[in-house]
């Protein structure tokens, strides 16, 4: 099982409509994620809206392309898009960036 860890910046305001709009996640939007092997996926929000995912999946990539094909996603891709900022000055976009593991303990 791969852990993966990733990064997004979720614009200052609308941190608020962030969390209200993650309160109340679309059913069929759960279904899809599990159906296509995320599993214990969490997201951590900071205040100045540094966003932290976090998740465990037999095969990342494919987890990742499985959605990508998933037509709820497309729609919920849509309604989020507007929610995030480029991560660092200068990058072209707001991707979702993968972080390295360096240390675990059981």
């Amino acid at each position: 099982m791969q852990r993966i860890c990733f990064l997004l910046k979720v614009r200052t305001e609308k941190i608020d409509e962030y969390r209200r709009r993650h309160a109340q996640v679309w059913p069929e939007m759960l279904d899809a994620l599990r159906q296509t092997g995320w599993h214990n996926y969490s997201l951590f929000l900071r205040p100045d809206g540094l966003l932290v995912g976090y998740l465990e999946t037999a095969d990342f990539e494919r987890a990742r392309a499985a959605m990508q094909e998933h037509p709820v996603n497309a729609r919920w891709q849509a309604e989020m898009a507007p929610f995030f900022e480029a991560l660092e000055q200068g990058a072209a976009d707001a991707a979702m960036v993968p972080l390295t593991e360096v240390f675990h303990l059981e």
